[in-house]
């Protein structure tokens, strides 16, 4: 197996751990299952740097769209605000170069300005309290901003999210 898939493979073996041990989680919440949640985040958080510090981001190019998905997926539950900012700066890098879909640069552009405190560009952060988007820059052109990176119009998520689907 080459090393591309080898990458490719533990981060979608990855993904999958932190899916469903979240969702064992939010079944039955105990606080063996947080902490579980929490160890896998952390473990996942710590394999995603060493491939980043090896390969670079794990662009589309190098391991797959899926492969790619799932990075971003890791990413956004890692813990670590500082290496989140490391990978956003790559991941942007990666869009510009067309290495994977620019909905990647929105979400994790998302994350990190709500985690400074800022207002996020594209909407993609949902406060899971209110059920709506944490502050947005410039509202009033943020659905022009999102079909630019491939996403429908917030109000139409924010109704898909309320009615469970």
């Amino acid at each position: 197996m080459s090393t591309a898939c080898a990458v490719a493979a533990e981060l979608v073996r990855r993904a999958e751990e932190d899916r469903k041990a979240t969702r064992e989680a939010g079944t039955a919440p105990t606080p063996e299952r947080r902490r579980r949640v929490a160890e896998c985040r952390r473990d996942n958080a710590a394999a995603l740097e060493a491939i980043v510090r090896r390969h670079g981001w794990p662009a589309a190019d190098l391991v797959g769209p899926t492969a790619s998905t799932a990075a971003l997926m890791i990413l956004l539950h890692a813990p670590d605000l500082d290496f989140r900012l490391r990978c956003r700066d790559l991941i942007e890098q990666a869009t510009a170069d067309g290495r994977i879909p620019a909905v990647h640069f929105a979400y994790i552009a998302d994350h990190c300005a709500v985690d400074l405190g800022e207002p996020q560009f594209y909407g993609t952060r949902v406060n899971p309290v209110t059920l709506r988007p944490y502050p947005v820059r410039r509202p009033d052109t943020v659905d022009e901003r999102r079909q630019d990176v491939g996403l429908g119009p917030l109000e139409e998520q924010m109704r898909a999210l309320r009615s469970g689907r």
